[in-house]
């Protein structure tokens, strides 16, 4: 039985070749070596036209390309890439059409691909009808070797998807935890990327302002280093050297629109002219590519977030017509092919009052839906939400259990209650028989959000009850609103040191995550503990992990267990070594006291992390 994958696109590391390949007299090319989860870029020769040919090379021209090892089959779009080069000449025109594949098994491959050519054939399933278009080189084969990558790059351990409320390495037993930057939100809006700017200026109320200057991160030039990717001569090197330093603090994923035309920043879009929405530009979702390979290889997720709440009715009305269908398409086509990644509905999906046209939820169903069939990857897809309620659940209600949408992107304006509605939303989808992966990605209130370390040195609030009760009420990460109306805001951040601390905090609790917890499969059981708003997170008779906002006379309620666990001590601020206190096991059968932790070595707080591990 074959197993097919429809769809499009897959990781790019560059030419990762080895060897001399050769091409015998049925033009078939053969004795390439790619390693596993590396980016196999194959380019075809065909017809020559432009972006703005009469006849449409993004609408009326399909590149479809068959992958296959063994019974396993890869259904790959491709996409039209003007003259192969266009990262560094910024060509409009060309002959030629490029595939991204990245093949997760090990062995041998061939691949075949057509291109078609018919009025709309990009967005239609039939080409039974379609013209054949001829193109060189049009099959060939492949070996796929061990990879040789290791640590955060992705290409180590392979792709991420949704599983049991976590992210996963596909076919592993290996699950991921993510903390990172959710903004700003228009990080794509960068001077060094072909044709791109500001189309207008914006001071309203409910967003950050903005000027005619779009992001240029000048003080992260220090960062870049030799070696790095860069184009044109030395463009990129600033955007490079920020994803550099934030890889460095531990941060693992960042959150940008891909499309904020009609929405705040109005900066992003992948249209060769913002007014023009079946024609892309090549060259600069070329140099996007760039970047995004970085990020790949510093262990960096890309949180695609495909529209604003805004924009959100700028195609098709809503509906995933053709022109959405278009949009999707490319963007899977150029970027699917990357190993961490994660489709996002758009900011805010659904209308609101201060942007009543919005996506219905028949209209959200049929985009998440198209997405899962023609992503042939399974990355997940999310859908970032209102920040309160009713405007939040009424849409949620709607779409709980729903198979093509895998978990939510979550805003939430009233840090205290972050916890419970994680835990909320999880049983929700839980009993509606689709569980649900939740990140905390945007926390409130919408004008301040996470601010500088200047402003809030040790961020109380946001350690407490949005990185620790995000975490131990079973949500799967966090990322980091920068707010509208504080420095370094969510479109005009130019520095991501300003929140260093911030940063260095979360990375404590990711890597006490991944250090002691089988977090995927333990459940919130707060009510153990006898603090208030205490948090506690079990695998019963195995591991609890607590977060005390106070240590005195805390106890926990071990009735329910058996035999004896060690007490530890973490301190969530400052972090370092497990550490031990006043007492070294407590035993199960009866409500038990906690003792004190050691002496903070730092500045000072109190809320401690208690670890209790099964003797």
């Amino acid at each position: 039985m074959t197993k097919t994958k429809t769809g499009q696109t897959s990781e790019i590391s560059g030419p990762v070749s080895t060897g001399e390949s050769s091409v015998d007299s049925n033009n078939v090319i053969s004795n390439q070596i790619y390693k596993q989860y590396h980016t196999v870029e194959i380019d075809f020769e065909g017809p020559e036209t432009s972006e703005d040919a009469e006849d449409n090379p993004f609408l009326n021209y399909r590149l479809d390309v068959v992958f296959t090892s063994g019974e396993t089959t890869y259904n790959i779009r491709g996409f039209y890439a003007a003259d192969g080069n266009a990262s560094e000449t910024s060509a409009d025109k060309g002959n030629i059409w490029r595939v991204r594949f990245t093949p997760d098994l090990l062995g041998d491959w061939t691949y075949s691909a057509k291109l078609y050519r018919k009025n709309n054939i990009a967005v239609q399933g039939d080409i039974l009808e379609a013209d054949k278009v001829q193109i060189l080189n049009n099959k060939g084969a492949f070996k796929v070797t061990e990879s040789d990558r290791e640590g955060v790059d992705f290409r180590a351990k392979g792709r991420l998807v949704a599983s049991q409320g976590y992210y996963k390495f596909q076919n592993t037993d290996m699950y991921w935890l993510k903390v990172g930057a959710n903004s700003p939100e228009n990080l794509l809006g960068y001077v060094d990327f072909d044709d791109t700017y500001r189309m207008a200026s914006s001071s309203k109320e409910g967003e950050a302002s903005t000027t005619d200057e779009i992001h240029s991160y000048p003080t992260h030039l220090k960062d870049w280093k030799v070696g790095d990717p860069i184009w044109k001569d030395g463009k990129g090197k600033s955007l490079i050297g920020a994803l550099n330093y934030l890889a460095s603090t531990g941060m693992n994923s960042v959150y940008f629109l891909t499309m904020n035309i009609l929405g705040d920043g109005k900066d992003v879009w992948p249209y060769a002219k913002p007014d023009e929405f079946t024609r892309f530009d090549v060259s600069k979702l070329e140099q996007w590519e760039i970047v995004f390979k970085h990020m790949q290889s510093k262990g960096i997720l890309l949180h695609v977030v495909l529209q604003e709440t805004e924009n959100e009715t700028m195609l098709d009305n809503g509906d995933t017509g053709l022109l959405r269908k278009l949009y999707l398409n490319e963007l899977i086509a150029r970027f699917g092919h990357h190993l961490a990644l994660n489709w996002n509905l758009g900011e805010e999906n659904g209308p609101a009052d201060w942007s009543p046209l919005g996506q219905n939820d028949v209209q959200r169903k049929a985009m998440a839906k198209y997405i899962k069939e023609t992503d042939p990857y399974n990355h997940p897809v999310l859908l970032h939400t209102h920040s309160h309620d009713p405007l939040r659940s009424d849409i949620l209600d709607s779409i709980v259990g729903y198979k093509y949408v895998d978990g939510l992107s979550l805003q939430q304006d009233e840090r205290k209650e972050t916890a419970e509605v994680i835990e909320r939303w999880r049983t929700n989808a839980k009993e509606a028989g689709h569980e649900w992966l939740i990140t905390m990605d945007e926390i409130g209130k919408w004008f301040q959000g996470a601010v500088l370390d200047s402003e809030d040195p040790t961020h109380e609030s946001l350690r407490k009850y949005v990185l620790w009760g995000t975490l131990l009420s079973g949500g799967a990460g966090v990322e980091w609103y920068f707010g509208a109306k504080h420095p370094h805001n969510d479109l005009n951040s130019e520095d991501w040191r300003q929140r260093d601390r911030l940063w260095q905090i979360s990375n404590h609790a990711r890597v006490f995550f991944e250090e002691n917890l089988p977090y995927w499969r333990m459940q919130p059981e707060h009510n153990l503990i006898n603090i208030k708003e205490a948090y506690c997170f079990r695998a019963e008779g195995e591991v609890y992990a607590l977060f005390l906002p106070e240590v005195k006379a805390a106890t926990i309620d071990l009735s329910g267990e058996s035999g004896e666990f060690e007490l530890f001590w973490f301190d969530p601020l400052n972090g370092g070594e497990l550490q031990k206190g006043s007492v070294d096991t407590v035993t199960g059968g009866a409500v038990q006291a906690l003792g004190n932790p050691p002496a903070v070595v730092g500045e000072a707080h109190n809320d401690w992390v208690c670890l209790l591990k099964k003797i």
